[in-house]
């Protein structure tokens, strides 16, 4: 079997657009691999919620997230595609992200251009480094990779600020400086998600980021492949989705008194022990039973 990197590098030169669904525990990983995805995203966002609390607005440790990454990675065996913020600081800092991201089992990581302390993509009030501050940040990511397979995307945040002509601008350079990937973030509309893709195609590789209720449209994996994305991220769904459910399951036990109403549709004790890898740890436990 190739490694990860490599498996990650063939599903993105697939004419079949690849998708990543976001998951940010274990749990999570062994629905996205269970349910057939060929590849795993690890989001900042997903990562600030379920760890701090907190909303994603550069809280979150280079630390924090590399323990998160190697989490994934070894429960799963997908290529994990894993967010970096914005390197966690200047351009020796990402080269230690980036040992410290590929140490950890990732496939690919991304990093962004804007301000510290950075936000979430799809809320207002990012604003963006200078070019060339960004530019020296993925030469440095490119320097450091030990894998010439692990991927190195570059995320512009300029379309909010500065409009989409500086984005493009922005991916253009940031491509020149080594990237193989770029995340040109919060496109407003399809025909400005058309325009990246135009600017781009046969160049280079594109992410789309499909935040469900964010600034970027959700039309369908089948229509981001006609535009020409080669990944589309869906990095947060599963949060909502995890709230929500256990939101549910709350509210019924505070206020019914007990939790028999709130078991329909949930999984139960037995299926979730067999999604965590009960029956593995149960076949290894008898392998390594000791002969009375």
């Amino acid at each position: 079997m190739p490694k990860h990197t490599t498996r990650l590098r063939q599903l993105l030169n697939d004419p079949s657009i690849l998708v990543a669904p976001g998951a940010y525990d274990g749990t999570g990983a062994r629905l996205v691999k269970q349910l057939g995805f060929q590849a795993l995203y690890l989001s900042g966002f997903e990562t600030a919620a379920s760890i701090l609390g907190q909303p994603d607005v550069g809280y979150l440790s280079h630390t924090q997230m590399v323990e998160r990454v190697t989490a994934l990675a070894d429960v799963v065996d997908l290529p994990l595609i894993a967010d970096a913020d914005t390197g966690f600081g200047n351009p020796l800092n990402v080269r230690r992200v980036v040992i410290a991201y590929e140490r950890a089992g990732a496939a690919a990581m991304h990093i962004e251009d804007q301000t510290f302390p950075k936000r979430c993509g799809h809320m207002l009030g990012r604003e963006v480094v200078p070019v060339d501050e960004m530019v020296q940040k993925i030469k440095a990511a490119v320097d450091a990779r030990q894998d010439p397979d692990f991927v190195i995307i570059a995320r512009t945040d300029a379309r909010t600020a500065h409009g989409l002509d500086e984005a493009i601008d922005r991916g253009a350079a940031y491509h020149e400086a080594g990237a193989d990937m770029l995340f040109v973030e919060s496109p407003e509309n399809e025909e400005e998600m058309r325009r990246i893709c135009e600017a781009f195609r046969g160049t280079v590789p594109l992410l789309s980021n499909q935040v469900e209720g964010g600034r970027t449209p959700t039309p369908g994996v089948g229509v981001l492949q006609d535009m020409g994305y080669a990944l589309a991220i869906f990095p947060v769904g599963t949060a909502f989705a995890a709230a929500q459910g256990m939101r549910d399951y709350l509210e019924v036990l505070a206020t019914a008194g007990d939790t028999r109403g709130a078991l329909e549709n949930r999984i139960q004790f037995e299926e979730f022990t067999d999604l965590i890898g009960l029956g593995e740890h149960t076949e290894l436990e008898r392998r390594y039973l000791s002969e009375q």
